[in-house]
């Protein structure tokens, strides 16, 4: 498995790079943790490119929403073909203990490039 700072330079790369972000993420501007239960980044979101990712984030380093489940499900998500019910955060929230936390509203007004976004960890992985 590559190091937690080779999966976040995959990943900034990867959604920098991705055309449906380019064409939908002028106003993708947010931070959000993403809780892999064994690992936490928060990843830092401004129009549709990647700021920065921590790595390591503190107890009070801020985001403003997080994505929280267990490191099968988040395996099980990062999967080139996902398995059913690893298919997005929906399905997981309903069948494999994925969590939703945080301003949700914020999360909504998102949504669809975040979704993209975890359709990339399908190219990258998960770092857990």
């Amino acid at each position: 498995m590559p190091t937690v700072e080779a999966w976040a330079e995959a990943f900034s790369r990867a959604t920098d790079s991705d055309a449906e972000l380019g064409a939908h993420g002028r106003h993708f501007s947010c931070t959000y943790m993403l809780d892999m239960e064994d690992r936490r980044v928060i990843v830092d979101m401004h129009r549709g490119k990647v700021e920065y990712i921590n790595v390591d984030p503190a107890p009070l380093d801020a985001y403003q929403f997080a994505l929280r489940a267990p490191a099968a499900t988040w395996r099980g998500m990062g999967e080139r073909v996902p398995a059913p019910m690893f298919h997005g955060i929906w399905a997981a929230s309903f069948r494999k203990g994925l969590t939703m936390e945080g301003d949700l509203l914020v999360l909504m007004q998102n949504l669809r490039c975040l979704t993209r976004q975890i359709e990339i960890l399908r190219e990258t992985g998960v770092p857990v």
